[in-house]
């Protein structure tokens, strides 16, 4: 986790409040947004945070009556642990992020550092895979970053779960960037990891999407291909999103009944 920065998991998508706006408003964005504190911003700059708790023990009726003026950021290129810390240390749920010059660019979560610890896609697991086709199929290969037409995906995966879509789907609308995995061979594009939040895309109306992409220097037929059009597998919409009930139960609360969640 030392290598991973805050800008890899920030949301840049930030919800800012100004230093005029009523409390009454800022209440109704609480409510509508399930967020429990703002950024408030002047200009560019960030000149303090609001939160629920400063709602309850302050008074005033503009935003910046009641506002914490003393506000802890962090950095784009700060690792991503060490922002972590500081979260913990504090007891705070979000961290505003800046530039070199104090301007917002950001904000980085609690959720977001969960996220970095559960991410599938890493390089490590990318040079893994590679060097697996290699091996597998006596090819050589490159791994390279771009962009890649959701269109021409050609999925591996039949069935994916709809608490994680959902997931994908969110972090998709706040602005972040996990990469997928795919293999280039031929003219085929194989999605390997990543069904979730290509679907998602897709349904989003987005057109393409950042991928780690291995190439490989012979066009030869993967036994995953075989696997997929067994399945009736060539595009995005092929991928079914199972119901509910076919989850089985993924966590317990431990001290009272059993329940899914």
């Amino acid at each position: 986790m030392e290598s991973q920065k805050v800008k890899d998991y920030m949301s840049k998508n930030v919800i800012i409040v100004s230093p005029d706006q009523s409390l009454d408003g800022i209440i109704k964005i609480m409510q509508e947004t399930n967020h429990d504190g703002f950024p408030v911003v002047e200009g560019r700059s960030i000149i303090g945070i609001i939160t629920t708790r400063d709602l309850v023990i302050r008074m005033g009726t503009r935003v910046r009556d009641v506002m914490t003026e003393k506000v802890t950021v962090t950095f784009p290129d700060t690792n991503l642990i060490d922002a972590a810390r500081v979260m913990f240390r504090m007891g705070f749920s979000r961290l505003p992020v800046v530039d070199k010059d104090g301007n917002l660019v950001g904000i980085v979560t609690n959720t977001d550092v969960i996220r970095s610890h559960i991410e599938r896609a890493t390089p490590a697991k990318v040079k893994k895979l590679q060097k697996s086709l290699e091996k597998l199929y006596n090819i050589g290969s490159y791994v390279r970053i771009g962009n890649i037409k959701i269109l021409d995906l050609r999925p591996t995966q039949n069935k994916i779960q709809p608490d994680e879509f959902r997931g994908r789907e969110y972090e998709l609308k706040r602005g972040l960037a996990e990469p997928i995995v795919v293999i280039s061979v031929g003219n085929r594009i194989i999605l390997v990891d990543g069904h979730h939040r290509a679907l998602a895309a897709k349904r989003l109306g987005i057109k393409e999407i950042d991928a780690y992409i291995i190439v490989l220097d012979k066009d030869i037929e993967l036994g995953m291909e075989r696997t997929a059009r067994a399945m009736g597998l060539d595009t995005i919409d092929d991928i079914k999103i199972v119901d509910e009930g076919e989850r089985g139960v993924i966590t317990r609360i431990v001290g009272g009944k059993n329940r899914e969640c």
